[in-house]
């Protein structure tokens, strides 16, 4: 045994160095809740990590665009149920307008009421939703994915001649009531159609909505897979380094006072 060099107190110290470290990780552990502090933790978890993390967000926003054009759709079809009314009561005016009964100052009263809903009609076709026009007729890309693909959201033009005839009609004769009730047929049937795909827009975006909600519902849960800290698991092992910190130090103690020991050999 000698004096100079106290091995066991250098083993001691080395092993209560370490004993302190995993304390000390598994303290930043259970404060963080995250079981990668630092890259040395687990770099190739660290990696996958990041890319989930950054698939999560895109995925979120793609799930914010779609709902934004379901909104864009729910408010285009909100107007057309208006403009189906106005067209209803235009196509009941043409009939009327073709009684023989009917004075020509009576015509003039019912034209008067077709002209206010077909300016109506043409009203609508002017709005917009945000700024982006409702019923210009143009195809929207919906942005469906977190890789940036799209789906087409087909447009619905309500300046499209089939209603830009019938609200331009004059009923105040009898033939021309007869073809404005042509015109207003033809205007509710295209209306028809249009609706139709309206339907099939908000549809097929529900089914994109979910899709994303249920996708980023999996890579989160995979995420926290890797990153997420097992508080119950930790929490056993931050009790067993804070033992061996506690036991090391005092071993510690008992290894550096050895010398002393020799010492009374000498006396």
């Amino acid at each position: 045994m000698v004096i100079s060099t106290n091995t066991s107190a250098q083993s001691a110290a080395s092993l209560l160095m370490q004993s302190s470290s995993n304390l000390s990780q598994s303290l930043a552990r259970l404060s963080s809740g995250s079981k990668i502090t630092s890259p040395a933790d687990d770099s190739a978890g660290l990696a996958v990590s990041m890319k989930l993390s950054a698939q999560i967000a895109r995925t979120g926003a793609a799930s914010n665009n779609v709902s934004n054009a379901i909104s864009f759709n729910q408010t285009q079809d909100g107007y057309l149920q208006q403009v189906n009314s106005a067209l209803t009561r235009m196509s009941e005016l043409s009939v009327s307008a073709q009684d023989v009964t009917k004075t020509t100052s009576d015509r003039a009263l019912y034209q008067q009421e077709f002209k206010t809903l077909g300016a109506y009609v043409n009203n609508v076709a002017t709005q917009s939703f945000n700024g982006v026009s409702l019923f210009n007729g143009n195809t929207l890309n919906v942005t469906s994915d977190s890789e940036g693909n799209t789906f087409s959201n087909l447009g619905v033009n309500l300046k499209a001649a089939s209603y830009t005839t019938a609200t331009a009609d004059d009923i105040t004769s009898i033939s021309g009531a007869q073809k404005a009730l042509t015109d207003v047929k033809a205007a509710i049937t295209q209306l028809a159609s249009d609706r139709a795909n309206i339907g099939s827009n908000e549809e097929t975006l529900g089914y994109y909505n979910n899709q994303l909600s249920s996708l980023k519902n999996n890579l989160a849960a995979a995420n926290s897979q890797i990153t997420d800290v097992d508080v119950a698991t930790e929490s056993t092992n931050y009790a067993k380094q804070n033992i061996l910190v506690q036991s090391g130090t005092a071993m510690l103690a008992q290894a550096n006072a050895m010398p002393q020991t020799m010492l009374k050999l000498l006396q």
